[in-house]
């Protein structure tokens, strides 16, 4: 079956979605993007997304495409046509089409485009196994709070990762602390079990599965410190992981080639996992 988009007011097969070569998104990455999960058919978390999205296009003055309630009916729409029982549905909004000139221009109307995609989960051999991370210092630019569609400095990382055979990248600010993933979020158990993630502030993305797992945290009774760590700090974790849309909640037993506690999966991160999959489908 042919995948479906919406693009500015249509539903069109993927493969023939365009968008106008001065769209500003294209020539400046003049926008902004959110992934929401899907699970069982529906939308998981969606207001949040949404909120997040809506913080990020009022903080590049780009208006909203439509409503929300509109929006959620394209995206219920999209994941029906599209047969999406558990995966993604990715929304990006540009500032619209305009000749090209750095000053935001006037009269213009945003660029709505809107995708949705089966995921697969991350596959059980790395659940038991645990992922690896490498760290390489953090060169993105000075507001990583927003959601912005300039992602290059992100690409560049990941694709380092890859490179040195490492599933993420580990970012690394001025002070030597850790940031966050390249398109994840950070986490690290210290040998006293209290779980450790930066707190929100223009260093990092507010990861939605974040804020989730730091609630079912709460829940499950563990202590939970929002502060920087080091890299040298996470060397000597009893335990670490990361969070994002698509990878829920994903152990990470070896940094820069080093072992993460005994070098496996530890219990605390199953037990997040298992918990945050069970609210996500609820």
């Amino acid at each position: 079956m042919a995948r479906i988009a919406y693009i500015n007011g249509r539903y069109v097969p993927q493969s023939r979605a365009q968008v106008a070569v001065e769209d500003r998104g294209y020539l400046f990455s003049d926008g902004a993007y959110d992934a929401i999960p899907v699970h069982n058919g529906h939308l998981s978390f969606a207001d949040r997304h949404l909120d997040r999205l809506d913080r990020s296009l009022s903080e590049l003055r780009i208006a909203r495409p439509m409503s929300r309630a509109a929006l959620l009916q394209v995206a219920h729409e999209l994941i029906r046509r599209n047969g999406v029982r558990n995966g993604g549905l990715y929304i990006q909004v540009t500032r619209g089409v305009a000749p090209r000139d750095h000053k935001f221009p006037k009269g213009v109307k945003p660029s709505l485009l809107m995708m949705a995609r089966k995921w697969k989960a991350p596959a059980p051999d790395l659940l038991s196994r645990g992922a690896t991370v490498v760290t390489m210092p953090d060169q993105r630019w000075a507001r990583r709070d927003i959601k912005s569609i300039s992602l290059i400095a992100n690409v560049l990382a990941k694709q380092a990762a890859a490179e040195q055979g490492a599933f993420e990248a580990w970012l690394i600010d001025d002070g030597g602390m850790v940031t966050e993933g390249s398109s994840t979020s950070a986490w690290i158990v210290t040998a006293t079990g209290e779980l450790v993630t930066r707190p929100d502030g223009t260093e990092i993305l507010p990861g939605i599965t974040r804020s989730v797992v730091a609630e079912v945290a709460r829940d499950l009774g563990l202590t939970l410190q929002l502060r920087p760590f080091s890299r040298e700090e996470a060397y000597a974790a009893r335990e670490a992981f990361l969070t994002s849309t698509s990878n829920f909640v994903l152990a990470i037993t070896r940094i820069d080639g080093k072992p993460v506690g005994n070098g496996k999966p530890g219990p605390i991160v199953a037990r997040l996992r298992e918990a945050y999959l069970s609210v996500a489908r609820a």
